[in-house]
């Protein structure tokens, strides 16, 4: 099964993860939200697929690019 990498597009916390790994997420689902100048921004699934793992914990500050989880498709 090929797997895609969910980057975010801004540096900051992570502040909220809403779906738990091994749930089915559909493609522009909210996975994640990342706080970044007071606000709370959402990084949607790009596909499909079943959420395999999340490579970031809530609170954790992330840089612009970095790989928040990785979809099965």
């Amino acid at each position: 099964m090929p797997e895609i990498r969910i980057v975010t597009e801004v540096a900051g916390r992570v502040c909220a993860l809403p779906v738990a790994a091994g749930s089915s997420v559909n493609g522009g689902e909210d996975i994640a939200f990342v706080e970044a100048m007071k606000m709370e921004i959402p990084v949607a699934s790009p596909v499909a697929g079943k959420l395999k793992a999340f490579l970031v914990q809530i609170d954790e500050v992330v840089a612009e690019g970095q790989v928040l989880a990785i979809v099965e498709t």
